[in-house]
């Protein structure tokens, strides 16, 4: 293995993406980020001797193939915008596949709970079942990284995540959360927040992703779920989140009407209606196979974690 050629990350700016880069830099091993604006990396990671940082486009599979030589990791970060996935994800895939291939690379994927429509709980050999068009999309990334394994010359560890929150996840759903917390300003959420919900503290994710890499049991294609913490009521998980930025709790839902009155109007709106299902029910992840291989792994604590996400939104988000 030559250790200066280690892993590639693409969407190393986005959210799983950073988190990822940040806990595979505190090893000390070297990492070679794909991103679309430079500065946004170093503002993300600083000055690193260990991260090597590409300006380009992941569609590019000349540029993705490249810097993918003689790396031993490729992780799959990229995400488009809602409105944009069909198409593109498939064309992204389809790049990291062809690089991972060249180099008999192992080809790391964030997974999340789209494929499964309404089953719940989600176990790593449950039959995907998706009732949107993003889960569609979803399922069929899934089948384009078991074919590659299948016809041979890279490997696949997908890890499967349900919403996540943390530093740098500023996504429409958790930004009118931790931002407006700390503003004193009504934190959002969408049809339901008397249902418990699962949630993943980012930098857990990553740190997990790093702790399987290296593990030498996983087959060729290795599913794994993380559910994270499942908190008793979304209600209840903004309300210690307010109490930590010191402000008044004020929490407004969004109802379902609202969306569907929205959605012919707002594209991002009729992309939300499509998963609207997700906010009316409690979609749960089995994580027991998780907890059986790494049994002193700990989710960090809901209060840390609130924490130390309102401590990132006032350097960045509020500065």
């Amino acid at each position: 293995m030559d250790a200066n050629s280690y892993c590639l990350v693409l969407g190393a700016t986005g959210s799983i993406g950073s988190a990822f880069v940040t806990k595979l830099l505190e090893t000390g091993r070297p990492v070679t980020a794909l991103v679309r604006k430079r500065e946004k990396a170093l503002n993300l990671f600083g000055e690193n001797p260990k991260l090597e940082v590409a300006e380009g486009d992941a569609l590019d599979s000349r540029l993705v193939s490249k810097l993918a030589k003689g790396k031993n990791f490729i992780f799959h970060g990229i995400n488009f915008p809602y409105d944009k996935w069909e198409g593109n994800m498939e064309n992204a895939t389809r790049n990291v596949i062809n690089a991972a291939r060249e180099n008999k690379a192992t080809i790391l994927f964030p997974g999340n709970v789209y494929n499964y429509g309404m089953t719940s709980p989600i176990y790593e050999d449950s039959k995907p079942a998706p009732i949107t068009k993003k889960g569609r999309i979803r399922v069929e990334l899934e089948l384009m990284l078991k074919d590659a394994v299948i016809e041979g010359g890279c490997r696949v560890l997908l890890l499967r995540l349900p919403d996540f929150f943390g530093p740098n996840v500023t996504n429409g759903l958790m930004m009118p959360i931790f931002k407006n917390a700390l503003e004193g300003k009504p934190m959002k959420w969408l049809i339901r927040t008397d249902i418990p919900h699962q949630l993943v503290y980012i930098l857990d994710a990553g740190e997990l992703f790093v702790r399987l890499m290296y593990r030498e049991d996983l087959a060729n294609y290795e599913e794994i779920n993380f559910g994270g913490i499942t908190v008793s009521s979304v209600e209840h998980w903004l309300r210690k989140i307010a109490e930590l930025a010191g402000t008044q709790p004020k929490i407004k839902t969004i109802s379902k009407l609202a969306i569907t009155i929205l959605s012919p109007f707002v594209p991002i709106v009729r992309e939300i209606k499509e998963m609207a299902y997700l906010f009316e029910n409690n979609i749960q992840l089995n994580d027991d196979k998780l907890r059986g291989m790494l049994p002193h792994f700990k989710p960090t604590p809901m209060q840390d974690a609130n924490r130390e996400t309102l401590d990132w939104f006032k350097k960045h988000v509020l500065a």
